[in-house]
C-alpha cells in the first residue's frame, strides 16, 4: 500500500496534525498583511506627515478588505448582524471622520484577536493530534506457515495475526493469542501503569508491550481503533453545543443589532436634539461599536469546553461535547449498575474454612478437581490457588448444576453446592451454620468432600472493585448522592450496597431500571454508569450516561461520556472536570461583559476613547483564552 493510500485511512485529524504554522493560515496571513501596512502607514506618517491620512486610510482599507467580504457572505445568508459587520463599520467610521489611524490599529489588533482563537483551537486539539501518531504505521503480520512480514499498518484487517515485540506498540485492536507482557496503555486509557496481560486479553492499538513478545488478533482495523474513535469523537463534540454556548450564540444574535442601534443613536442624537459636536459624538459612536465587539465573549465558551475535552481525552475520560460536559456538573444523583460496574464481574474466593487440615491443601484439592471446567466459579478457585503445588487430578467430569468430581491422590474429590452434599452425606450443625451465615453474607458456597466426607468450605462473590468505596466517598463529598440499581437478588445486592453505604434498589428488570431513573430524575439531574450494555435504556433515559467498557463500541455509541480507564475511578473526575470548565466559563463571560460595562460608561461620559476600547477588547480576547487553555492543563490527580 502506498504511503498516500495509508494517509487517506488515517483519521481526519491526523491529517491536520501537520497542519501549517500559524502564519500559514488565512487568519495569520490577515495578521501579517494588517500588521505591515500598519508598519508602512506609521513609516510615512514619520517621514511624510501630510500623507498621513492617506497611508493609514490605505492601510486601513486594505486590510478591513477581507473582513467586509466576510460580512456581505454573512449578510446573504441570512445573518447581517455579524462581528465582521461591527468591525468593518467601525474602521470605515473611523477613516470617515479622520481617524485613520485608529482604524488601522482596530483592524490589526481584531485580526491578532481572531488569531488568538484559532490559536486556542489548535492548542486544545494538540494532544488529541498527537494520539494519530501513536498508532504504528507498519506492523509484524503472521502468515500462513508462520512467516513473519513487515506490512502497513493501515492494510490489516480482522482476523490476522501479527507479532508485537518488546519496546514496539501495537498496531491494531485486538487481543493476546499467546504471550504475556506488561502493556503501557497511558496513550488510550490515561492509566499511568502498566498492566500485564495474556492470552485472551484485550489490547488496544497505540499500546506499547514494555517486557514481552505477544501474538496479538487483529479485532478492528486501525481506521475503527479505539484511538480512531476517540479522535473522532473529539472532532464531532462541536456539533453538540452546550447550553451555555447555544444561550451565547443566541444572545449574539440579538446583542449585535442592539449594539448597532446604541452606536447611532449615540452618534446622531446629541448633534440633533443639543447641537453637539458632531465629530465628537461620531467618535462615541463608533467607539460604542469597537466595545460591543463580542470577540471575548464569543470565544469564552467554545475554547474552554473545547480544552476541558481534549483534557479529558488525555486522561482517558470521553465526553461527546460540550452538552454532556455541561450536564455533568447539575447531576444531584448518580445510578450505578451493580455487576460489572460496582463490582468487577470475576468472582472471588473470599473465605476458605478448612474443615479437615489446613486452608491452602483445601484451596488446592478444589482446584485440582475444578482445574477439568471452565465454570466462573472454577476460574475464581483457580485464580485463588495461584501459586499453589496441585496435586494431579484425572478423570474429571461435572455433575450438571450440583458439582464437579475429579480422582485426586488415589481418592474421589467433589466441589458441590451445599445441596449436593447434604444429600451425599449428613454435614453437622457447625458447618450448616457457617454455610447458612456466608450465605446471607450475599455469597456463593461450595464444599469440598473427599469421598462423602467434607473436607472444607469455600466462598465466592463477585466483590467491589477496588476503588468503589473511594469513587463513592468522593462524590458524597461533592453532595452527590449515590444509589445503585441492579437485577441481582436483594440480598448478594444489599451486602455490597451495606459495605459501601449505597442506597440500593434490586432484583430490577431493564424496563424496571428504566422506570427507577425516571423516578430518581424527580430529585434533579440523575446520571446513570453502566457498562453500555444491558444497561443502554437506563444509559439513554438518565440526563447523563457514562459507560465503562474500556472503548467498546456499544460504550462509546450509547452513552453521553465514556471511561476508557478500567473501573469507575473516573466517574468523580468527570464530575470536578465539568464543575471546573463552568467555574471558567462564567469567569470568562463575567471578565468580558464586565469590562464592556466598563468602558461602556467611559466612554459615553467621555473618559476614553477608541484606543483604550480596542486594547481592552484585544485584552480581554487574550485573557479569555489564556484562562480557557488552564483547562488543557487540568490536575486530575487532585482527589479533594
Amino acid at each position: 500500500m502506498t504511503t498516500e493510500a495509508r494517509t487517506r485511512q488515517r483519521p481526519s485529524v491526523g491529517r491536520r496534525a501537520a497542519g501549517r504554522p500559524w502564519y500559514g493560515g488565512a487568519k495569520g496571513r490577515l495578521v501579517l498583511t494588517t500588521g505591515v501596512l500598519l508598519t508602512l502607514g506609521t513609516l510615512l506618517a514619520l517621514l511624510f506627515p501630510a500623507s498621513a491620512r492617506w497611508s493609514f486610510s490605505a492601510a486601513t482599507l486594505v486590510g478591513v478588505w477581507p473582513l467586509a467580504v466576510k460580512a456581505a457572505r454573512g449578510a446573504a445568508r441570512g445573518s447581517p448582524f455579524t462581528i465582521n459587520t461591527l468591525i468593518t463599520l467601525a474602521a470605515l467610521g473611523a477613516v470617515a471622520i479622520g481617524e485613520a489611524a485608529e482604524g488601522a490599529i482596530v483592524v490589526f489588533l481584531f485580526a491578532i484577536g481572531e488569531l488568538l482563537e484559532s490559536v486556542a483551537a489548535g492548542r486544545a486539539r494538540s494532544s488529541i493530534r498527537e494520539l494519530a501518531r501513536l498508532a504504528p504505521s507498519n506492523a509484524l503480520l503472521i502468515e500462513e506457515g508462520g512467516t513473519i512480514r513487515e506490512v502497513g499498518a493501515a492494510s490489516l484487517e480482522a482476523g490476522q495475526l501479527v507479532q508485537v515485540r518488546p519496546g514496539a506498540r501495537i498496531p491494531a485492536d485486538g487481543r493476546v493469542v499467546e504471550g504475556d507482557s506488561a502493556i503501557d496503555e497511558s496513550a488510550v486509557t490515561g492509566e499511568s501503569i502498566a498492566r500485564s496481560k495474556g492470552a485472551g486479553e484485550q489490547v488496544f492499538a497505540g499500546s506499547i508491550s514494555t517486557d514481552g513478545t505477544l501474538i496479538v488478533r487483529v479485532e478492528q482495523p486501525p481506521s475503527q481503533s479505539a484511538i480512531a474513535r476517540i479522535i473522532q469523537l473529539v472532532e464531532e463534540a462541536e456539533s453538540h453545543k452546550a447550553p451555555v454556548r447555544r444561550f451565547i450564540d443566541s444572545f449574539s444574535r440579538v446583542y449585535t443589532p442592539v449594539a448597532m442601534l446604541l452606536a447611532a443613536l449615540v452618534a446622531t442624537m446629541p448633534p440633533l436634539l443639543a447641537g453637539a459636536s458632531l465629530e465628537a459624538w461620531v467618535y462615541r459612536g463608533l467607539a460604542i461599536l469597537l466595545i460591543a465587539c463580542p470577540c471575548a465573549l464569543v470565544l469564552s465558551v467554545p475554547a474552554a469546553i473545547t480544552s476541558a475535552i481534549s483534557a479529558g481525552a488525555r486522561a482517558g475520560l470521553l465526553l461527546k461535547g460540550g452538552a454532556a460536559l455541561e450536564a455533568i456538573g447539575t447531576v444531584v444523583t448518580v445510578a450505578f449498575d451493580k455487576t460489572g460496574t460496582i463490582t468487577s464481574n470475576a468472582l472471588q474466593v473470599t473465605d476458605v474454612i478448612p474443615l479437615r487440615g489446613d486452608a491452602e491443601e483445601v484451596v488446592a484439592l478444589a482446584a485440582a478437581v475444578e482445574s477439568f471446567s471452565s465454570h466462573p466459579l472454577a476460574a475464581a478457585i483457580s485464580r485463588r490457588a495461584a501459586g499453589l503445588e496441585l496435586p494431579l487430578a484425572s478423570a474429571g467430569r461435572a455433575i450438571a448444576g450440583q458439582a464437579a468430581s475429579a480422582i485426586v491422590n488415589g481418592q474421589n474429590y467433589s466441589v458441590g453446592s451445599p445441596r449436593y452434599a447434604s444429600h451425599t452425606s449428613p454435614m453437622g450443625t457447625q458447618v450448616e451454620l457457617a454455610i447458612e451465615r456466608l450465605e446471607e453474607e450475599g455469597k456463593t458456597v461450595v464444599v469440598l468432600l473427599e469421598e462423602h466426607t467434607p473436607r472444607g468450605i469455600l466462598a465466592v462473590r463477585d466483590e467491589p472493585r477496588p476503588e468503589a468505596s473511594e469513587v463513592i466517598s468522593r462524590l458524597r463529598k461533592m453532595g452527590v448522592a449515590t444509589v445503585m440499581l441492579t437485577g441481582d437478588n436483594s440480598r448478594t445486592a444489599a451486602s455490597v450496597a451495606d459495605r459501601l453505604r449505597l442506597e440500593v434498589r434490586a432484583e430490577l428488570l431493564p424496563e424496571e431500571k428504566l422506570r427507577a431513573i425516571e423516578v430518581l430524575a424527580r430529585r434533579g439531574p440523575v446520571a446513570m454508569v453502566g457498562d453500555g450494555i444491558n444497561d443502554a435504556p437506563a444509559l439513554a433515559r438518565a440526563n447523563v450516561g457514562i459507560a465503562i467498557g474500556a472503548g467498546t463500541d456499544v460504550a462509546l455509541e450509547s452513552a453521553d461520556a465514556a471511561l476508557l480507564r478500567e473501573g469507575i475511578g473516573g466517574v468523580p473526575d468527570l464530575f470536578r472536570l465539568s464543575r471546573a470548565t463552568m467555574r471558567n466559563i462564567r469567569q470568562n463571560i463575567g471578565f468580558a461583559l464586565g469590562l464592556k460595562a466598563l468602558f461602556l460608561v467611559t466612554t459615553l461620559l467621555g473618559i476614553t476613547g477608541l484606543w483604550p476600547a480596542i486594547l481592552a477588547d484585544t485584552g480581554a480576547t487574550v485573557l479569555v483564552t489564556s484562562n480557557a487553555l488552564r483547562l488543557l492543563r487540568f490536575d486530575f490527580g487532585d482527589r479533594t
